[in-house]
């Protein structure tokens, strides 16, 4: 009988967001990376994978060459092999196939050139997987990946069978996948490394030779909460690869490309739709989060629990889009922007200008703001602000290319969201808004191209899990290290009071009639009672349009107080403006009475509590910062300031009425902690009208843009004149 032995392969991912700011890049560098690499090069016998996703591996190249070179050094050594992956860390089976292919080879081209190589197997973000991916990635010249035990679990297969790779197939194309074991990324590094060294020997006598395997994610090494105590200062690095050396006899580190070449593989398999398992509970409706949450508790004590878990699915990753509408405006626009750049494939644009903008959209690919679990993920606005700032600026290195930098404005109508009703896109060659006729006839982005600004990547507030433990306070007490999955830990006191929930999307051209008692706090709050169905009803939608103009009108046919109302609101758009002019109308109105009715407009990616981002009023005076809320009486205009991003905003009102601001903010969790996050700012102004002798009501309002510091424009300038 063989001596027990095993392969252990060690996998570590490497990742920071496009759009995550500078300071968290160089702490988990500071951290995390350069901490572990200067471990690991004292052990000369240990071999690892290393994936660094693209947006990192370009930010350390400019901030730290010489850890590459270090790196490019080790894989010249045999002792660290470089794992691929497409370029901008997207989840794969949200972006279209040649999307995938193309950012797989263009990593795989780059990392060769600069690391060493050749790559042959890839890191698959997230863990989201899709049978179709396989034929894809082996088009691209991938031969293996890691997925999790989870999804093999899945499958059908026992624990025991997981010792080893297994080969997959998908239209003829094969592609090898190794599990990576759920008991491992909980050992390391929060236990100590004899109960890694126990779990291998344990699995190295039920199959000698047998390969296992670890992946997860390099920050665990420092940069998750509390472990940088724990791994550097306390040691456990060093008393772990201290343990693989002592027992290197039977114990092995090797690379997946050792692996694949020095070991048959397990079998074939199919598996399902799957991603990690944490990551399908969170993808649930919150509702059935909590249901799946105290039915596994529930269970977790019957001795069948082990048995039974396997067969226990949790959610779809795809349903994210639907669990947060925002992330499908964001994957609608990545969509629109891939098509375009498709179509410029075809068209006489410079081969240059298409590379850049094909890269742009790649980086708005990049998967962190399109879901969330135990990270900001979608809660994050600066992550969703990277993800619009690159889908803008490659919509407008083609649209520029094509008009030749002409004014123009436009209008098409098409199921852009793709949820069965056609929207509205209205744009010139300084704006682009999207309305939604079926959702209160709001308008649901509005792009300032000379920014890459979407100033409607808001976020609703809405129930999540985790707010269970918010509403029931205290940090853990125990401050060791642990799984960010097991933390309880708040970054400020009082979270349980500010969880207020939304109606709808926060979005503009909202239409509210109102009790005549309600007041600002009872709106923010949304606890004050909607007295009409505009806010939510569909509207008819009509596109007139000349060579200069285009104007969208908007009508419904509603009810307010039980009185019969028709409301129309007309939207124009000049070419060359940077200024939206927004026409009220509501016919049916009673003479003798007043009704409440208020507009409500968000603006987003302008911070809340900076001295250089300001509310001021008709003659400029500051009235304070876009955090505060203010109840303003007989106004007729009123400007946001954001000198940081280089943006004024002004909405100018035809008939003065009151004007309500508040914040938006949610309380979001992140491996840090539960926290308060701004996500946008209300402006409602807000009217007692009544109706004239033909029982009417009218006004006219202005939103007009200053993009007095245009860094995004003169960027894309300077690439339009260099070809």
């Amino acid at each position: 009988m063989p001596a027990p032995s095993v392969q252990l392969c060690l996998v570590l991912h490497n990742h920071q967001p496009v759009g995550n700011f500078e300071h968290v890049f160089e702490a988990a560098y500071q951290d995390s990376y350069l901490p572990f690499l200067d471990v690991f090069e004292e052990y000369a016998h240990l071999q690892i994978s290393l994936h660094i996703s693209g947006p990192l591996v370009i930010w350390i190249q400019e901030k730290h060459p010489e850890y590459l070179a270090r790196v490019s050094e080790l894989v010249g050594q045999g002792r660290i092999e470089v794992l691929g992956g497409a370029f901008y860390e997207p989840i794969l089976p949200m972006i279209p196939s040649r999307d995938r292919r193309g950012q797989i080879r263009l990593f795989s081209t780059w990392l060769e050139q600069h690391l060493g190589g050749p790559i042959r197997g890839m890191w698959i973000p997230e863990r989201v997987w899709e049978s179709e991916l396989t034929s894809d990635l082996a088009q691209a010249e991938i031969e293996y990946t890691i997925l999790d035990d989870y999804h093999f679990h899945r499958a059908g297969l026992n624990p025991e069978q997981l010792l080893g790779y297994f080969v997959s197939e998908n239209e003829g194309e094969i592609l090898r996948v190794f599990p990576g074991s759920e008991r491992l990324r909980y050992l390391i590094p929060f236990q100590e490394p004899q109960k890694t060294v126990e779990f291998c020997r344990d699995m190295a006598r039920q199959q000698p030779g047998c390969v296992l395997v670890f992946g997860d994610d390099g920050e665990k090494f420092g940069t998750w909460p509390d472990t940088g105590k724990l791994v550097y200062q306390e040691g456990w690095l060093r008393r772990f690869f201290d343990a693989l050396t002592e027992n290197r006899g039977w114990l092995k580190t090797t690379t997946l490309a050792q692996a694949v070449t020095s070991s048959p593989p397990q079998g074939k398999i199919y598996l399902p739709d799957a991603s990690y398992r944490e990551m399908t509970e969170w993808a649930m409706p919150v509702e059935k989060q909590l249901e799946f949450d105290r039915a596994s508790k529930g269970l977790k004590s019957d001795a069948r629990w082990l048995s039974i878990q396997p067969f226990i699915d949790g959610g779809y990753w795809r349903n994210f889009k639907v669990k947060y509408p925002e992330s499908n405006e964001m994957y609608s626009r990545m969509m629109y922007v891939s098509k375009l750049v498709e179509q410029a494939e075809n068209m006489a644009i410079p081969p240059m200008i298409l590379d850049r903008a094909r890269n742009y959209l790649y980086q708005g690919q990049c998967n962190c703001s399109y879901w969330h679990g135990a990270f900001g993920g979608v809660y994050l606005p600066h992550l969703r602000n990277a993800v619009y700032q690159n889908l803008i600026t490659a919509e407008c290195l083609i649209e520029r290319s094509q008009r030749d930098g002409r004014p123009w404005v436009d209008a098409t109508h098409l199921d852009f969201n793709f949820d069965g009703h056609e929207e509205i896109r209205m744009a010139n060659d300084r704006l682009v808004t999207w309305f939604s006729p079926q959702h209160g006839g709001s308008m649901y982005e509005l792009d300032l191209r000379e920014l890459g600004h979407n100033l409607l990547a808001t976020l609703q507030r809405r129930p999540e899990a985790y707010h269970e433990k918010v509403k029931a306070g205290g940090n853990q007490t125990d401050t060791a290290a642990s799984s960010i999955h097991d933390r309880v830990i708040f970054k400020e006191e009082g979270l349980e009071n500010c969880l207020h929930y939304d109606s709808r999307l926060r979005k503009t051209l909202i239409d509210h009639f109102w009790d005549e008692e309600v007041d600002l706090r009872s709106v923010a709050d949304n606890v004050a009672l909607e007295r009409g169905d505009f806010a939510d009803g569909m509207y008819q939608a009509v596109i007139g349009r000349n060579p200069e103009r285009v104007q969208v009108k908007l009508q419904r046919s509603g009810n307010a107080y039980g009185v019969p109302l028709n409301l129309t609101k007309g939207v124009t758009m000049e070419s060359g403006q940077p200024e939206i002019k927004i026409a009220y109308l509501i016919e049916g109105l009673p003479v003798e009475k007043d009704f409440h009715f208020g507009v409500e407009f968000n603006f987003a990616g302008m911070p809340a509590d900076e001295g250089d981002r300001f509310f001021s009023g008709p003659e400029k005076q500051t009235l304070g910062t876009l955090g505060q809320e203010h109840d303003l009486e007989k106004q007729g205009q009123i400007h946001l300031t954001d000198r940081w991003l280089g943006l004024g905003v002004t909405l100018s009102i035809g008939q003065e009425g009151g004007i309500w601001t508040y914040p938006i903010q949610t309380v979001s969790q992140s491996e840090a902690g539960f926290e308060r996050v701004h996500q946008s700012v209300v402006v409602q102004p807000h009217w007692h009208i009544r109706g004239d002798r033909d029982g009417c009501w009218a006004t006219v309002m202005t939103l007009s843009f200053d993009t007095y510091c245009s860094d995004n424009q003169k960027q894309i300038e300077r690439m339009l004149a260099t070809h």
